[in-house]
């Protein structure tokens, strides 16, 4: 009898879920807010994350459930648990993921490397902060901010004070200012039973506080960077009891250390290359590991994979309207969409080059991606 597999959310992560388990001979349930969303395919309940009866009654029949996103409220997360529903990652491991203090008070107790920071609940912490930091800082919220979103660059203490009143007493997290020359990413995947399989560390460039370009593997990272990068990931990996795909966000400082910024139990944005570049796609592998069946090979089909983000989409159209001369210009090229209307900002879909050649695969994702720019 096939396995179901339950992932609550519908959108881009769980549709890039449905070929993987087609192929793996999988039932794939998905639970979305509304109808239309990108994953509408495997849709088969609607309702809320955030009600428990929802979420309840989604997850009856099901082998496991996992997730599109990470909002799921711990209380809506332990009352599966409790009921006996499999959930992979665990609450007691995705609350790392949801919480960015509770991250990294954990992170500095396993001895992770992380920007300096601090918990803050008022304007003065912010400006001692500030004052012992050269006078810059980012601050975040602790909870829900991603894609750029819950991140600001202060200057001064009066910079937050919407912040601080929207939070009501609640602390946010300040850090450093990290002087940086490129960001990374590592992932990994890890089952139940403990088996870990790693991507090669990438390279992200980042625009306006969303992911634009990956490059797999990261240029000029063999060697140190690639182990400690490794190490870092495998630490957490197993020190936070993950399941399923890890995402650990990196900074290459320019003094050559290597700190984490974020992480993501989930696939991820910087993984999107693996779909067409690496043995087993990031989906597929985190199917594999919620199911704790195992893993499979993560090398590279290519030299270098190159994935561009398509962010807005056409200003006019569709986005099926700039098929014929995108394909018919860039035939080596994987397009992904997303079935996601265009918005200024919005990741409607991805395309991802492979080659020999770095700088003409570059050019190729480049070129493939900007037929659908305007």
């Amino acid at each position: 009898m096939s396995k179901t597999v339950g992932v609550i959310g519908g959108g881009q992560l769980a549709r890039m879920m449905i070929p993987a388990a087609t192929n793996l001979g999988l039932t794939l349930r998905v639970l979305a807010e509304k109808e239309g969303e990108p994953a509408a395919l495997a849709v088969t309940a609607l309702g809320s994350h955030l009600d428990v009866e929802d979420v309840l009654r989604f997850a009856e029949g099901v082998d496991v459930v996992t997730f599109d996103h990470e909002h799921v409220p711990q209380a809506v997360l332990r009352e599966l648990v409790a009921r006996g529903v499999n959930v992979q990652p665990s609450p007691d491991a995705l609350q790392f993921a949801q919480d960015k203090l509770l991250m990294r008070e954990r992170l500095a107790e396993l001895g992770v490397p992380v920007p300096d920071w601090a918990r803050v609940v008022s304007s003065e912490q912010l400006a001692r902060f500030l004052a012992d930091h050269g006078g810059r800082a980012v601050l975040k919220t602790a909870r829900g901010g991603y894609d750029g979103k819950g991140v600001r660059v202060v200057r001064d203490a009066s910079d937050a004070d919407d912040w601080f009143a929207a939070a009501d007493g609640e602390a946010l997290l300040v850090e450093e200012l990290v002087e940086f020359r490129r960001e990374l990413a590592q992932l990994v995947a890890r089952r139940p039973s403990g088996e870990l399989a790693l991507w090669p560390v990438v390279e992200s460039v980042q625009r306006d506080g969303v992911c634009a370009e990956v490059i797999a593997p990261a240029p000029h990272a063999a060697g140190k960077v690639a182990d400690v990068a490794a190490d870092i990931a495998t630490t957490v990996a197993e020190a936070l009891g993950v399941t399923g795909v890890l995402a650990v966000e990196l900074f290459e400082t320019t003094d050559d250390r290597l700190l984490v910024n974020e992480l993501a139990m989930r696939p991820h944005n910087t993984g999107h290359w693996s779909i067409d570049g690496s043995t087993t796609s990031q989906f597929e592998q985190h199917l594999r590991a919620v199911l704790d069946l195992p893993l499979g090979a993560t090398g590279c089909r290519d030299e270098w994979s190159v994935m561009v983000n398509v962010l807005g989409g056409p200003a006019t159209g569709a986005v099926t309207d700039r098929y014929d001369l995108a394909f018919a210009d860039q035939p080596t090229v994987k397009f992904h969409f997303y079935d996601k209307a265009p918005r200024p900002g919005r990741k409607i879909g991805h395309v991802t080059a492979g080659g020999d050649d770095l700088d003409l695969t570059v050019f190729s994702a480049r070129a493939a991606a900007a037929f659908f720019d305007n």
